[in-house]
């Protein structure tokens, strides 16, 4: 079964997509109320036995805050990831008309990979192209993936995250291709479940694979409210939460699960996380999970 990680993109920024964050962060949502509320989850993780931490340069402050919390010993004993891609520009304005800028091209990655090693105190131990889609320039950018080729030969294995309704053709894409990509990190939940069978050709072929929003934002917890999935775990005696990280948990292909609490309840009751059966009548069309995604707002 996988292990749990702590993924970091709801704390290291005041703003947004999962439901209710409004109400899970600290009132003022300052800069130090969010450095205390992710260093208390950081530690609380870190006793409870978590050991991969996920980052990436559009979370805001969320590879500083990592890097402020990790100490020597501690870096030798955990995993951090972190990705390059996307910007963050809303200037810690949660309403912001942009949170964040994509933007692949080798360029991007020369400022944000010292922006990373500087914040982190030093290099991650898996670097991703945040958020790659199929048409992507990326995948056809040589010198990016010389450049990449160079990353993974000093040690650092570099990979993709992907989005969307078409995350197996990417990824089928990028297997199919000379990159140095071992890693990959993907939406997989009870609601999108279309990744799956391609995440599992990555880890047949030795890629490293992380299952990012497996509570689907929030819509795989009490916070979505009276939805066929919740009633089935309110009859299974089971937190909606635990259950949908517990389906991705008991995915064979499946390394790390990512839990992306922002409270110590939250990530209580994540680690807390079971199993009831294959839950395959709760899956969506990937076009209808993600509209419905890509119209969550900003809070």
């Amino acid at each position: 079964m996988a292990s749990i990680g702590l993924g970091l993109a709801a704390l290291g920024r005041p703003g947004y997509i999962n439901l209710g964050h409004d109400e899970d962060l600290p009132p003022r949502r300052a800069v130090e109320d969010l450095r205390e509320r992710t260093h208390q989850l950081l530690e609380q993780a870190w006793l409870d036995g978590v050991r991969y931490f996920d980052a990436a340069r559009s979370y805001g402050l969320a590879e500083k805050f990592l890097g402020e919390w990790l100490t020597a010993e501690r870096r030798t004993q955990l995993t951090v990831g972190s990705k390059w891609g996307y910007t963050y520009v809303a200037d810690w304005h949660s309403d912001a008309e942009t949170h964040e800028v994509k933007d692949h091209r080798l360029a991007t990655f020369e400022r944000q990979w010292p922006e990373t090693l500087q914040a982190l105190g030093g290099p991650p131990d898996f670097y991703l192209v945040h958020s790659l889609t199929a048409d992507s320039p990326a995948l056809g950018d040589k010198r990016l993936l010389d450049r990449l080729r160079e990353l993974a030969d000093s040690g650092v294995r570099v990979g993709l995250s992907t989005s969307g309704p078409r995350q197996a053709e990417t990824l089928r894409k990028a297997l199919e291709l000379d990159t140095p990509f071992t890693a990959v990190q993907a939406t997989w939940n009870v609601l999108e479940a279309s990744s799956g069978a391609a995440l599992a050709e990555a880890h047949a072929a030795g890629w490293f694979v992380v299952v990012k929003e497996a509570v689907a934002n929030g819509r795989l917890t009490a916070k979505a409210g009276e939805t066929p999935f919740n009633e089935f775990a309110r009859q299974h005696g089971i937190a909606p939460d635990a259950l949908a990280i517990g389906a991705a948990a008991a995915q064979p292909w499946a390394d790390i699960i990512l839990s992306g609490a922002t409270t110590a309840e939250q990530l209580a009751s994540n680690l807390a996380h079971t199993t009831a059966g294959p839950l395959t009548e709760f899956t969506q069309q990937p076009e209808e999970y993600w509209t419905e995604r890509s119209a969550l707002p900003w809070i």
